[in-house]
């Protein structure tokens, strides 16, 4: 409890579990995704009202590394640090390599794995002025195999699987963990 926890992709499925639990744990969250804004105000409120804890959300578009920035700068404003990053914002395009459009192409790469990169570069000097925090990255079985028709995804997913080893190995002599 007391913890400050920032996931992205939080305002639906697998996001929205991890933040209800956690605020159930007593963090304060900040929220990030996509969706309707009566339904996100809604969201936050019961959050509030229920586990007692701070909510904020933030509305950064996870392609936007300016958007990013921004989102860990309000972020720490907000609670006086970041704790916890959960990267788990994704999404997703089949079809077959030859016929994947580049515009699709471009989007996963960016939400599913730059996306990522930017939320630790900018969380990192927060996590290491208070020497500890936790970094988990949503993989998913992809990061290990390939399926056809998802050539972004997986390629996205194997990235992410190498920037949480990397991320993991700078941290090793701190109080800093990333996992996937």
């Amino acid at each position: 409890g007391g913890k400050n926890a920032l996931v992205t992709g939080s305002t639906s499925g697998i996001g929205r579990a991890v933040v209800t639990r956690l605020a159930n744990e007593g963090c304060n969250i900040m929220l990030n995704g996509f969706g309707d804004r009566h339904e996100i105000g809604k969201f936050k409120k019961d959050l509030a009202d229920q586990y007692k804890v701070k909510v904020e959300y933030s509305p950064a578009d996870m392609s936007k590394p300016a958007e990013i920035e921004q989102m860990i700068a309000d972020a720490n404003q907000a609670f006086g640090g970041i704790d916890i990053l959960v990267n788990n914002a994704g999404v997703q395009f089949t079809s077959p390599v030859d016929k994947f459009p580049d515009d699709k192409w471009d989007a996963i790469i960016a939400i599913n794995l730059s996306a990522a990169f930017h939320t630790i570069k900018h969380v990192l000097p927060i996590m290491r002025m208070q020497k500890s925090g936790r970094i988990v990255n949503v993989i998913s079985v992809h990061g290990l195999v390939a399926s056809i028709y998802k050539v972004a995804y997986v390629a996205a997913k194997h990235g992410l699987a190498g920037l949480t080893k990397v991320v993991a190995l700078e941290t090793a002599k701190e109080n800093i963990t990333c996992n996937g």
